[in-house]
């Protein structure tokens, strides 16, 4: 793995007397995969906004891509600049079909131009993301759970990021359900991808992730491999209290 595609360097955001991303510090590098533990209510999904700006930006802190700030870029040119996310629900329009959902993602793409070159685009995200084929045309709202997953994976491929923030996209699912999910990560990360995920579902997170970050109040209060943070005491009394 090579030098630091994405970096994060004392990144806060406070909503009113509530900090709940404070003083947050990552680096990411070309290729790697970042798995971000920690209870309900620890700042994760915060921390994603503040990456892409989505839907809002740090009170104070810089992300860096590839050592750019990123401080005057705003959220839909950092995702041109190949920074794309998913989220925690199942993102989609539900009166749009899949394809559909997918190209107008593809809008934002900075190499497909003209509608027929995005709609080659849209079907190789569909793919990519291991979405069926026959269920291309389908409406997204009548989706199960686990499809409508793979339409707001695919319409973040389509806008072909470097480094691809999956949130929680194991949430709600089966246990055949996420080993899709895992190889399809697998297979993201062998394609040279960067990815950040969020995940409860700690077999998954550790399976796929080189590093292991953990979130408790807004901070990070763990990093290393998953072996050394899940043997971390502080993760232990994050996640299970203390003992008595």
């Amino acid at each position: 793995m090579a030098s630091h595609v994405l970096e994060a360097r004392g990144l806060s955001k406070a909503f009113g007397g509530l900090l709940a991303v404070a003083e947050v510090d990552l680096a990411v590098a070309e290729g790697e995969a970042l798995g971000i533990a920690g209870p309900n209510g620890s700042g994760k999904s915060t921390l994603f906004n503040l990456l892409t700006k989505v839907p809002f930006a740090a009170d104070s802190g810089t992300v860096l891509l590839d050592g750019r700030p990123l401080d005057s870029v705003p959220a839909h040119a950092i995702a041109r600049l190949g920074v794309a996310r998913t989220f925690q629900r199942e993102s989609v329009f539900p009166s749009l079909s899949a394809i559909d959902n997918v190209l107008l993602a593809a809008e934002g793409s900075r190499k497909a131009r003209g509608f027929a070159a995005r709609l080659r685009l849209a079907e190789r995200a569909l793919d990519g993301a291991g979405f069926p084929a026959t269920l291309h045309n389908a409406l997204a709202g009548q989706l199960p759970v686990f499809l409508r997953k793979l339409v707001m994976i695919a319409s973040a491929l389509a806008l072909e990021p470097r480094v691809l923030l999956l949130d929680e996209p194991a949430s709600s699912l089966t246990p055949q359900e996420i080993e899709r999910i895992r190889a399809l990560i697998a297979r993201l990360l062998d394609s040279g991808m960067t990815i950040l995920l969020i995940e409860h579902v700690l077999p998954l997170l550790t399976a796929v992730s080189h590093r292991l970050i953990v979130m408790d109040q807004g901070a990070v209060i763990a990093s290393g491999t998953p072996a050394e943070v899940i043997a971390n005491p502080a993760v232990v009394e994050a996640y299970l209290g203390k003992k008595t």
